[in-house]
């Protein structure tokens, strides 16, 4: 398989700061990452994440639920969306809504979401405060493909952070969000280098001296 001849075509799903978006965008800018972002969009009109995405130079726009009747119509409006600004790969970035199958079928092993503990251990919502209240010592931060569970998906890569006596949720996130913003971009480069192939439940990562020259 020869090299991409172009930068991967990344969608971003934000519904908040974009604290994981702008790791995405300084990682491009600082040529980490052969990408560029083809269209961020959010499912709140006033999302802080749009502003950085315009601020960068990124299509930005806003897609509500209340203009589309059902979940499944709403997915198809994200996805008329990404299709339209050509994107390739689907990275979700504080996007706080669950993708239903109008989106994830047609977009399988093109999703991308990352999740503040150590999947399988602690998905869904406040999965810092989950890990505090289990007593574990350590959790950490998980990229997976997205499937149509509930951060069920195929892991992608992973990193683990200690549990530190006396932490408490803000202080246990923010340790986790800086492992984050390294991981994300990471996950994204091994994508748009076509390294990561999923084999049923597992991701397997190419070694990249194993890719023949162009």
């Amino acid at each position: 398989m020869s090299p991409r001849s172009e930068p991967l075509r990344l969608g971003v799903l934000a519904s908040g700061r974009g604290s994981n978006l702008q790791s995405i965008i300084d990682a491009i800018e600082a040529g980490r990452l052969p990408a560029r972002l083809a269209v961020v969009v959010s499912d709140r009109e006033q999302a802080p994440a749009l502003g950085r995405a315009a601020r960068h130079g990124a299509p930005a726009l806003s897609v509500s639920p209340k203009d589309h009747g059902d979940r499944a119509a709403y997915d198809r409006a994200l996805r008329q969306t990404l299709h339209a600004h050509g994107v390739e790969l689907v990275c979700l970035a504080g996007f706080l809504r669950i993708l239903g199958p109008e989106l994830i079928r047609p977009l399988a092993g093109r999703v991308m979401n990352i999740h503040p503990s150590l999947l399988p251990a602690f998905p869904g919502l406040d999965a810092q405060r989950q890990a505090l209240d289990w007593g574990v010592r350590v959790t950490g931060a998980t990229v997976h493909f997205v499937d149509e569970g509930v951060d069920t998906g195929p892991i992608i890569v992973q990193e683990a952070v200690a549990v530190l006596a006396g932490d408490t949720a803000e202080t246990l996130s923010e340790r986790i969000l800086a492992v984050e913003h390294r991981l994300y971009p990471r996950a994204i480069r091994l994508y748009a280098e076509e390294r990561l192939r999923i084999v049923g439940r597992r991701v397997h990562i190419d070694p990249a001296e194993a890719r023949p020259p162009a």
